[in-house]
């Protein structure tokens, strides 16, 4: 066996692993599982998500897949506070969305950094609250998988936790800074909505749906993708985490954005304080 065939039958035998580990959960599982739901949740987390679309492109031959390094940072303000550090940093590989092969491009995306000041007490009703700036970093690795400019906004989330349901929205506008964007860049100005709904089981297994949707207030268009997911708290040589898998559909998207199906996997290691 060479040491490629070495790593397939290593990698292949720990993801089926992951079904068939015996779940022994202390008390707080429940409560971590909860947390891992909750975008600002004072714990450190580190998700790794990837996402694989299609039927792109002027021919609507093209693909991409973006995978989201989004490590999660709380830190301690004083004794009703938390500062909660998101970070996405995409890394993106397309192909077929020119002719002659002129944007198959890999490489790394912007990162989208997002602070959120929260109480770290819910409110009377039981909201857990969110709000802060989110930045827009010109870190593309290419110019056509980046904006080439800075922005930055507002951002917030507002979620409800009870009787195993979780439901809410995060959201977030960037504008491009002052200055002028490349010739063949339109300046950033764009909203995103996330509208979230899950519920988790006895069994920490969670069925959720979402949607991702960024309104382009320059082109006047919609992205508009809607998760289906189930997602399941595991641990694996002591470590929790969890694993996440399931489609998308495109209910919307400019003319020569993402079409129809596409899909995600989702591995979030999760460190408790």
């Amino acid at each position: 066996m060479d040491s490629k065939q070495r790593w397939i039958y290593t990698s292949s035998a720990w993801v089926a692993s992951l079904c068939f580990v015996p779940i022994v959960w202390a008390e707080d599982s429940a409560e971590l599982a909860k947390k891992a739901l909750n975008p600002v949740a004072a714990m450190y987390s580190l998700p790794v998500q990837y996402n694989w679309d299609q039927k792109m492109g002027p021919t609507g031959e093209g693909m991409h897949s973006v995978t989201n390094i989004q490590p999660v940072l709380p830190f301690t303000l004083n004794a009703d506070w938390n500062l909660i550090s998101r970070t996405i940093l995409p890394i993106i590989d397309q192909h077929g969305h020119a002719p002659n092969g002129a944007a198959d491009k890999s490489g790394v995306g912007d990162i989208t950094q997002s602070f959120f000041f929260s109480p770290k007490e819910p409110t009377e009703g039981g909201w857990i609250l969110g709000v802060g700036p989110a930045l827009l970093i010109p870190t593309g690795s290419d110019e056509l998988l980046g904006s080439e400019q800075w922005g930055g906004g507002p951002t917030a989330v507002a979620l409800k936790q009870e009787n195993g349901w979780t439901h809410g929205i995060l959201a977030n506008h960037i504008w491009g800074f002052d200055g002028s964007p490349p010739d063949d860049k339109e300046k950033v100005n764009q909203t995103f909505l996330q509208p979230f709904l899950s519920y988790t089981t006895s069994t920490l297994t969670t069925y959720g749906v979402n949607t991702e949707s960024t309104y382009n207030w320059q082109s006047r268009e919609w992205s508009v993708p809607v998760n289906l997911m189930v997602t399941q708290l595991l641990k694996v040589g002591g470590q929790p985490l969890t694993v996440q898998v399931g489609p998308r559909y495109w209910l919307d998207s400019p003319d020569d954005g993402p079409q129809g199906w596409g899909f995600r996997f989702a591995v979030t290691l999760l460190f408790p304080r």
